[in-house]
């Protein structure tokens, strides 16, 4: 797959595709339908596939709140972009000023036919665009039948009877309810990152950590989990992991930090995707360290014995 930063990179190569447009955080089975459907399309036509993508999100941009937990960094958006199999291209907009101030023409003309020569476009049945989200599904078509190119809809997924949609993982997560939020997801939810040197406290108490900060607002995810991870080894490890601020110890800044079972090795600079698995425990503040390196002791134990049981 090909990674577009911006219209600027546009080359006339580009032109002529069919297209598929949103936010995609999460990369949810409803995302997964709609860049099916606009793949398919563009196999029948012998044409590649473009997604467009905007960063940050817009209501990052605009700071609505209440402040959303992003599902996915840009990087993890890609990673899943690329596993979905059927995006050619990815062209990330930068969502800033100029951008949010472009009518709904606007940004077809700049974007569509001007900057892609667009020849069939997919949208999700929830997609808004331009300013003030005036752009719809309905305008898309009728500036498609002025410029020569196709508009469908993808209809929702819906599972057990739900809406698939990132504010519905968002929830399962804050929940814990990670089985729902696999079944939204099409996969275990994720976090990637590089791992970082923290302040070597996990070492000193017998629990080494893998120490990854999250570089997002807010996180989807908050306790302790049992996790598969990659990228540590050549196999598969697991483990378990908090997400949070780390009250005990007075943290201030919520990071992800992971112990692996049965490793010893230095991590330090290493990409890690981290699969949450099973929810054991919110994250609390305990009274001293060592009641702190008791529960971690017993998490590692419920840990183990929930994956001998898988």
């Amino acid at each position: 797959m090909e990674l577009i930063r911006g219209l600027h990179n546009l080359h006339p190569r580009h032109r002529g595709s069919v297209v598929t447009l949103g936010n995609f955080d999460g990369v949810h089975v409803g995302h997964q339908a709609v860049l099916s459907q606009a793949g398919t399309h563009a196999r029948a036509l012998g044409l590649p596939m473009t997604a467009i993508s905007f960063e940050p999100m817009p209501r990052e941009f605009f700071r609505v709140q209440p402040a959303v937990a992003r599902l996915t960094r840009l990087r993890e958006r890609v990673e899943a972009l690329i596993a979905a199999g059927c995006v050619d291209r990815l062209l990330v907009l930068r969502f800033d000023r100029q951008l949010a101030r472009w009518s709904p023409s606007e940004f077809m003309r700049r974007v569509l036919v001007d900057g892609l020569g667009a020849r069939h476009i997919v949208v999700g049945d929830d997609f808004r665009f331009g300013r003030g989200r005036e752009g719809d599904f309905q305008r898309l078509a009728e500036f498609g039948e002025q410029h020569g190119f196709g508009v469908e809809e993808a209809r929702s997924v819906r599972v057990d009877g739900v809406r698939v949609s990132s504010t519905a993982i968002r929830e399962a997560l804050a929940a814990g309810d990670l089985p729902t939020a696999e079944r939204y997801l099409g996969r275990p939810y994720r976090m990637s990152g590089r791992v970082a040197h923290g302040d070597k406290r996990g070492r000193q108490i017998g629990f080494p950590t893998a120490n990854i900060y999250l570089h997002r607002a807010l996180s989807p995810v908050q306790g302790v989990f049992v996790v598969r991870v990659q990228g540590a080894a050549d196999q598969t490890l697991y483990g378990v992991a908090n997400v949070g601020p780390r009250p005990t110890v007075g943290g201030s800044e919520a990071r992800l930090e992971v112990h692996l079972f049965d490793f010893a090795g230095d991590l330090y600079g290493r990409h890690l995707d981290v699969d949450f698995l099973h929810a054991l425990r919110p994250e609390k503040r305990f009274d001293s360290l060592p009641e702190l390196i008791a529960q971690i002791g017993r998490d590692a134990e419920a840990a183990r014995a929930w994956l001998a049981d898988r």
